[in-house]
């Protein structure tokens, strides 16, 4: 968008602002999101009154499918190259340090491969994750996987905000010194947080707020900005830790397994799958904006096992040279906890600069990652949860507010069973991601019936399932969940028996390859209306791929340039590649 267009479309919104407040209908009409192509003619039979779309929940249209596989790399290698404190989790459970990186290396490739299957669908037909469940989980039952997400997303936005928060804090000791450390305390030791805990905090929370207005293929820019500088960071670090220790790892810590080593083993790629498990659901909120088919699966199936596994590779290294040379008790495993000992150590004003450079490349890269793991997932979901109201760009602002007022720092000061139950969610989302790729790759051969997605009466024959549920893709989902749920029960306090620990250990790989095996053994022998459509039809793979959709009153709808709208008499049939004309549904 040219500075002109920008300095109009401000002062529009302005305008549009002033105007609100001059009337009940018109504040009503201002806070109200317009109405799609698709949702005026997605549910002819339903009460007009409904709304089951907006700009976000329709395809991203062409003029906005902005990510090629660059994009996808430098995305994939910011946000990876961040994870200097994984390798804390392999040696935390006793792994050395051969060990944890082989086992980082095979869990993020599984979760690249996953990553890979499950980005597959919003690539091809640019939708997002909730419209995606839609597809599969039922135009009712889709609510239920969608709030999940979005309730989790709202605590782990906060606990980034806090983990980020220490990186401010390190900045303002390099500028402030003495005057930053030396704030007085005013809040009770209760609540977890100090006064100059709060202020470091407030300011990343701010630094969040102007991303809060963008939609993700707005901030390609930032991402790559993000890759670039998170390089140095991480490597500077390194080699500041090597050269301070004349490169003596000391004994790199020792193997400390214990029982089976083949249980342990899969426990600790398990572990690491689970460090991805976000990543791994939130796909198609990323995949959507892809200007091809595959620009965002063969990108990070490279990138992101090689930038996890040589990030955390580092982290372990470096901590270990610092750890022997200095005689610590407690490895320093945070950044910024280094970065802190760094200061104590070396207070100069070469070093105040130096780690003036590195805390805020650091707190740029956690930034990213708040963004693009927690902020656009919540915006996506709260779109679909609330479509008459909300856009991807407010669900980010709601967001904002919601991760400040559940008050992270308590949460991680006092409720260390609440932070256990956060780090092994990810069996729960295992299931979904199980399902989700099964229903495209193996029963529905990748086609979706775009223009049903938006209809959630009974004549919605593709996707309103039973009662807007779809009974076998729930039934798959609990039971993934019901075999290492007893396992996952005992991490939180209660004692459970040894088998049960062990197979809550495989958690995340568990989960997904018995919903996986039960969603389609299920539907081979009890298979949903849409599956049976679809082999009535003699579908091929992908034939429903397309920029041209029928909905479900039979009007076209034309995705092109940068908006999707009914097909017009002057759009030729010689406008459109061939390829891009789906198969006509005849149901």
């Amino acid at each position: 968008m040219s500075a002109t267009g920008f300095k109009e479309k401000c002062a529009t919104k302005a305008t549009a602002f002033k105007g609100a407040f001059r009337s009940r209908d018109a504040f009503k009409n201002f806070i109200q999101t317009h109405d799609t192509a698709l949702d005026r003619h997605g549910h002819p039979n339903s009460s007009s009154s409904s709304r089951w779309s907006n700009e976000d929940l329709d395809p991203t249209p062409p003029e906005k499918r902005t990510w090629r596989w660059w994009n996808f790399v430098t995305f994939y290698m910011g946000l990876s190259f961040g994870n200097w404190t994984l390798g804390s989790t392999m040696v935390g459970i006793g792994l050395n340090w051969w060990q944890s990186i082989l086992v980082i290396f095979a869990s993020q490739f599984i979760s690249s491969v996953a990553m890979f299957f499950n980005s597959r669908c919003a690539s091809v037909y640019h939708i997002g994750y909730p419209v995606v469940a839609r597809s599969v989980f039922g135009m009712y039952g889709s609510f239920y996987f969608v709030g999940a997400r979005a309730a989790l997303a709202i605590i782990w936005y906060g606990v980034q905000l806090y983990s980020g928060a220490s990186f401010m804090s390190n900045i303002l000791r390099c500028i402030f010194g003495h005057k930053f450390t030396d704030i007085p305390n005013h809040i009770p030791e209760s609540v977890g947080i100090t006064t100059s805990g709060m202020l470091a905090f407030f300011l990343f929370w701010l630094v969040h707020f102007p991303f809060c207005a963008f939609r993700p293929y707005q901030l390609r820019g930032f991402f790559w900005f993000k890759s670039i500088i998170v390089l140095p960071a991480v490597w500077g670090l390194f080699i500041f830790c090597m050269v301070n220790t004349k490169g003596n790892l000391g004994s790199v810590y020792s193997s400390q397994i214990k029982g089976s080593k083949g249980w342990f083993i899969m426990y600790a790629i398990n572990s690491g799958i689970g460090n991805t498990a976000t990543l791994i659901t939130n796909q198609p909120d990323i995949a959507r904006w892809s200007k091809t088919k595959s620009g965002a699966q063969w990108s990070q199936l490279i990138t992101n096992p090689l930038a996890v596994t040589l990030s955390a590779s580092l982290g372990i290294l470096a901590t270990a040279a610092i750890n022997n040379a200095w005689n610590l008790e407690t490895p320093l495993w945070n950044p910024w906890d280094l970065l802190g000992a760094i200061l104590d150590r070396y207070w100069s004003a070469s070093t105040r600069f130096a780690v003036f450079l590195s805390a805020f490349t650091w707190l740029v890269s956690i930034l990213g990652t708040n963004i693009a793991a927690n902020m656009i997932p919540f915006g996506s979901d709260s779109s679909m949860l609330f479509p008459r109201y909300i856009t991807i760009p407010r669900g980010q602002f709601i967001v904002e507010f919601l991760a400040f007022a559940i008050c992270p720092w308590k949460i991680l000061s006092s409720a260390s069973v609440f932070t256990t139950f956060l780090s092994g969610y990810g069996l729960f989302m295992a299931s979904v991601v199980a399902i989700m790729v099964c229903d495209y790759y193996m029963l529905t051969k990748g086609n979706v019936f775009i223009g049903h997605l938006y209809n959630p009466s009974r004549t919605n024959k593709h996707y309103y399932y039973t009662r807007g549920w779809n009974i076998q893709g729930v039934v798959a989902y609990l039971c993934g969940i019901a075999l290492p749920f007893p396992g996952f029960v005992g991490t939180l306090g209660p004692n459970v028996s040894t088998a049960a620990t062990d197979l809550g250990r495989l958690g995340w790989l568990l989960s997904f390859s018995i919903s996986f095996v039960v969603y389609y053994a299920l539907c081979k022998v009890w298979p949903t209306n849409n599956q049976k459509i679809i082999k009535d039809m003699g579908l091929q793979w992908e034939e429903q791929y397309g920029d041209r959709v029928l909905a479900e009153d039979g009007t076209e709808i034309v995705e092109e340039g940068g908006d999707v709208h009914e097909r017009s008499d002057s759009t030729t049939e010689t406008a459109v590649p061939t390829e891009s004309k789906p198969f006509e549904d005849k149901y």
